[in-house]
């Protein structure tokens, strides 16, 4: 059986992502299609909009035969983390081929570019730092440095095309057999914030719109059926969808009473900007305010977004360092053709394959994952709060035989 690997965050699952999976089983020739997903927290430092399990089952009922947990430690990262920690879960669980999306869809332009930058990584690295010191976010440095090295039509000022080469590079890093694969965006934009499209549109759209109006046919041509009805599930079960907004009374009762060389230790958190944190937080009435009145051109909205998640999740820079490499397989769901898949290649695998988290217990990596899951399920007043605990710990991996699969 041919596995092929997709990095998914299913903030929700929307038409594109339909489309994504459909184009990558047809060109790959995929038997099983693996997707390793962000959990609760995502890489733009937010939470997702319901959790990881109601997402999985919305990426089995799609057509996903196996859905793996990203951990928190790589799924709130920068680029090169994420991708670092995705494609070798992908690889340690057997696939041959990474199947992503990206603006570009030209993969010749992405193995150009990874060779270009291993070639010439001290030129590079040295055209970043100048970058940053004249005030650069990290992702406008990178795409300015890569402006001026640029040896290949590969634009780093599109986020999919940076998660694109961040993968790509990762392969060559480790020496992966996995083999990347790229198709073009569909339509909308990563970012766009309105429709455009009559049936496909950006998860950053969908999201808006739904908090908006919170009515569920807003969003109906955009997302398939299954979508809609785990996000009607969710709502109905715990009474919200999860935003920033829900855990901002948590970040400042965090910020307000922790010490600065406490906010220094924490992961993300650089170059004096826990002093920007603690004034701004004391009179800031909402998240978005917040984030806005410590926002900067060198301090981007998604860099404080992480910063605020690592606060919240009390993830320290050593802690960060102690996770740097995955040590376990975490299993969220299966279809009947994932299950064969497992069947064959269990004894195989490079990593431990979990689907009981009570035997992650004292890993490091999972350790940080609880923590992660408590601050989600803080958002629910009692007892959802304690359900969405148990969800956590107890819950094992969802089957999807009998499923309603589109």
């Amino acid at each position: 059986m041919k596995a092929v690997g997709v990095i998914v965050e299913y903030n929700p699952f929307h038409n594109g992502h339909r489309y994504h999976l459909q184009e990558t089983r047809e060109k790959t020739g995929a038997d099983c299609l693996v997707a390793v997903m962000s959990g609760n927290f995502l890489q733009r430092g937010e939470p997702a909009i319901v959790s990881k399990w109601a997402r999985a089952k919305m990426a089995l009922a799609a057509g996903v035969d196996l859905v793996i947990e990203l951990p928190y430690a790589f799924a709130v990262q920068a680029a090169e983390r994420f991708a670092d920690g995705a494609v070798r879960l992908l690889d340690a669980l057997g696939c041959e081929e990474l199947c992503f999306g990206s603006e570009s869809g030209d993969i010749a332009a992405f193995l150009a570019a990874a060779k270009t930058l291993f070639a010439q990584k001290e030129e590079f690295d040295a055209l970043v730092r100048a970058e940053l010191q004249r005030g650069q976010s990290f992702p406008k440095a990178n795409a300015k440095a890569w402006d001026q090295l640029r040896s290949v039509p590969l634009d780093l000022a599109q986020p999919n095309n940076v998660l694109g080469l961040a993968y790509v590079k990762a392969i060559w890093r480790h020496k992966l057999s996995i083999m990347p694969r790229t198709i073009p965006r569909l339509a909308a934009g990563y970012h766009d914030e309105s429709f455009s499209h009559p049936s496909i549109a950006s998860a950053t759209s969908v999201r808006k719109t739904l908090r908006q109006t919170g009515q569920l046919a807003s969003i109906a041509p955009y997302v398939p059926p299954t979508t809609l009805e785990q996000l009607r599930q969710y709502r109905q079960t715990y009474g919200r969808w999860h935003d920033w907004e829900a855990y901002f009374p948590l970040l400042k009762y965090r910020l307000l009473t922790a010490t600065k060389e406490e906010l220094r230790r924490t992961a993300g958190i650089e170059e004096g900007v826990e002093h920007r944190l603690k004034e701004k937080i004391t009179v800031a009435e909402t998240f978005a305010s917040f984030i806005a009145a410590v926002k900067t051109k060198r301090y981007t909205w998604t860099r404080l977004q992480r910063m605020c998640a690592h606060v919240l999740t009390n993830f320290t820079k050593e802690e960060q360092t102690k996770t740097s490499d995955p040590t376990y397989i975490r299993l969220l769901g299966m279809s009947e053709t994932g299950r064969r898949y497992l069947q064959r290649v269990k004894k195989e695998l490079a990593l431990p394959l979990i689907t009981k988290a009570a035997k992650l217990n004292g890993d490091p990596l999972y350790e940080q994952e609880k923590r992660a899951a408590a601050v989600y399920a803080a958002a629910l007043p009692e007892p959802l709060y304690s359900a969405a605990l148990k969800e956590e710990y107890a819950t094992t991996p969802i089957y999807a035989s009998g499923m309603e699969r589109k």
